[in-house]
């Protein structure tokens, strides 16, 4: 029987990389999941039934709260974790999890979400988190020494999956590695199409700025139609500053609420990049179109008039022109929600056990 390994960067807060987590121990119920910090309280409850093996990290002070304070620790946290007894090592990787040491005869697949994104994109981590010119120049050395431990760590892997074809281009150039794409998981079953249809368009997002909520805002307000956005985030009252009466902002939005409004939207609206993008897909599975912006993971999820609209500039008008455009497409409902079936829980599940089972067989 394999014994297998999971291998997860931090369990302190809970995201995509986490839904991603629980498909893998649902799939691997017999397996530890190992971690650099776990944060009992703030995660779900579910959680506590799983076996999870911390690193010396989850000691220090309020590193749970700020574990980004702690970048220099991470190389060390998860090289010093005994993999030896295990067959076949999985991680679960946007951080720095790669860099377990895996036994002489183990195979390692990582899964990644995206090669370390503040090591190789800082400028542009840096610029979205306001982070001072003084904080930009202490972390430069540090940033040197990770970045080759992050590269070492990539070269001891020995396959690589992607989620997207964005990431997978990033792991060639960052890594210089070869890697099959496997989508994340989307729980199909939280949406259906609805027969009744309203008249607002929706962005469902953290309002942050990369996430380019301005445009949909900055469109929607010069074509005079009502749109919907529920989230939070730090760029609100900037968003809020430039709406238009046509625009509400209903904050934090339960899933139950999220699931209801993405059915009976007009369209829904994915103005930035994202390795992936999950509420597009989430929006198809509703059977409702996406707008998009061509760029990341939505080239894809999103086909370009089938099941929705791309457009290529990151401008208003562009955005406005999607939309009006979209207006003359006749789209099939059934069309739309049979593409999102191609990214379901179910279809990961099949793929990448069929993917492992290839490795073990030594024919990948």
């Amino acid at each position: 029987m394999t014994k297998i390994a999971l291998v997860h960067d931090w369990l302190n807060q809970r995201g995509g990389a986490e839904d991603v987590l629980e498909t893998l121990v649902e799939m691997c119920p017999e397996s530890p999941v190992f971690t650099s910090i776990y944060w009992e309280e703030v995660m779900p409850e579910t959680y506590r039934s799983w076996d999870i093996r911390t690193s010396f990290m989850n000691r220090l002070p309020l590193v749970k709260s700020h574990h980004q304070s702690y970048l220099p620790f991470y190389p060390r946290a998860f090289k010093s974790m005994d993999l030896s007894q295990y067959d076949l090592i999985l991680s679960n990787k946007s951080g720095f999890c790669h860099g377990v040491n895996a036994g002489p005869d183990a195979v390692h697949v990582c899964y990644c979400l995206t090669p370390t994104r503040f090591l190789w994109e800082f400028e542009r981590y840096a610029l979205r988190e306001g982070l001072n010119s003084f904080t930009r120049a202490a972390l430069k050395p540090i940033l040197h020494f990770l970045r080759q431990w992050d590269k070492s760590a990539a070269d001891r892997v020995d396959h690589f999956i992607a989620i997207s074809s964005e990431v997978q281009r990033r792991i060639k150039d960052i890594y210089q590695r070869e890697s099959a794409i496997i989508y994340p998981p989307v729980d199909m079953t939280r949406f259906e199409p609805s027969n009744k249809l309203d008249d607002f368009y929706l962005v469902v997002s953290r309002l942050v700025p990369y996430k380019r909520i301005d445009l949909a805002v900055k469109a929607l307000s010069h074509l005079d139609r009502p749109l919907l956005v529920a989230g939070e985030g730090r760029d609100k009252p900037r968003l809020q500053e430039m709406a238009g009466p046509n625009v509400t902002f209903l904050g934090r939005v339960e899933d139950e609420e999220v699931a209801d409004l993405m059915s009976r939207c007009r369209v829904f609206l994915f103005p930035g990049v994202d390795d992936f993008g999950i509420t597009p897909v989430q929006a198809m599975a509703a059977g409702r179109p996406v707008v998009a912006f061509a760029g990341g993971g939505a080239l894809d999820t999103v086909i370009d008039g089938e099941t929705g609209v791309l457009f290529n500039e990151t401008e208003p008008q562009a955005l406005a022109s999607a939309i009006q455009q979209l207006d003359n497409i006749q789209l099939d409902v059934k069309r739309i929600r049979q593409h999102a079936e191609l990214f379901s829980k179910l279809v990961f599940e099949e793929k990448l056990s069929q993917y492992i089972g290839r490795v073990l067989e030594g024919k990948v």
